[in-house]
């Protein structure tokens, strides 16, 4: 009964702290939804060189999609011309973070944390982009399934009716989007990840066993295994993160988890593999392994 005591206290302490911030992620992020229709992402992002590569890192962090959501982006982008490289870019950079995880990192872990892991991802994405187009991958001629566009509140919107809406309309859309669409798509997994995260800070046992063998070189493999099996959108990985981190593992070590795990989803992987094939799957997981281990290991060092 003093767990249970001891867990609901931090639950609902999360709760309190951060139903605000995530209220205003989720507006700015119905904002960016709205008024930013698919359309101008793709004609900007079309372009070969590392110009669209270093466009489809910057706009994929702020953009509000989840992976499943990046997918039919991506691959119109493709479709359209861009390199491998941009893609990979963009299907690093997306999912990694968002505006609403962005605030939830800057609530729970500061500004010098939501600064650094804005910039490590924008140069994973470089990084990755510039390898993607050294790399020859087979053209892409896969279709994604008209329902997958739906995914993350409808990602391909239709360009001409976007724009002929009136503003109220589309401040009404955005309304919908930020407290509704977005809630049904990504409150489960932010809940789920506010309940893990308190049942770490609850539990002495947990805390225990991260304080004894997590810390150190231990800790990086742990973080590296952990976020290359498990999957959270970005926002809901932050209050694990900030669990971790209370519970003895380096603000770094938590950097790399949540660099790490959204970006290698299951989905993502698969059709990476589909479009692209073997080789370019093993180098964006290889790639991405060792950019957030490196991103973490940076912070502990120069930043903490």
């Amino acid at each position: 009964m003093e767990f249970l005591n001891q867990f609901l206290y931090v639950f609902t302490g999360y709760i309190r702290e951060l139903w605000l911030i995530l209220a205003v992620g989720f507006f700015l992020g119905g904002l960016l939804h709205q008024f930013i229709p698919s359309a101008i992402v793709e004609r900007y992002l079309g372009e070969k060189g590392f110009k669209s590569i270093a466009l489809a890192s910057v706009v994929g962090v702020v953009l509000p999609l989840c992976c499943i959501g990046t997918l039919p982006v991506a691959l119109t982008l493709r479709r359209k011309g861009a390199s491998l490289g941009a893609v990979l870019a963009f299907l690093v950079a997306t999912p990694a973070t968002s505006v609403s995880a962005l605030v939830v990192c800057w609530k729970l872990l500061g500004v010098n944390f939501t600064v650094f892991i804005f910039f490590a991802v924008i140069a994973i994405g470089l990084v990755m982009g510039i390898i993607g187009d050294m790399m020859k991958g087979p053209a892409s001629d896969g279709i994604i399934p008209e329902e997958s566009h739906e995914c993350c509140g409808g990602v391909a919107d239709k360009g001409s009716a976007h724009q002929h809406r009136s503003f109220f309309h589309k401040i009404k859309e955005t309304v919908k989007y930020a407290f509704i669409t977005m809630p049904k798509e990504i409150g489960g997994q932010i809940l789920l990840g506010i309940a893990v995260a308190s049942l770490v800070v609850a539990s002495a046992p947990i805390q225990g066993f991260i304080h004894t063998y997590l810390t150190g070189v231990w800790g990086y493999v742990f973080i590296l295994l952990f976020g290359l099996a498990d999957y959270t959108c970005s926002t809901a990985s932050v209050p694990l993160a900030d669990a971790l981190i209370k519970s003895g593992m380096s603000p770094g070590q938590g950097l790399t988890y949540l660099i790490l795990g959204p970006i290698t989803s299951y989905p993502t992987i698969l059709v990476v593999k589909k479009q692209f094939g073997w080789k370019v799957v093993w180098m964006y997981v290889v790639v991405i392994s060792i950019m957030s281990l490196l991103a973490g290991i940076l912070y502990d060092i120069f930043v903490v």
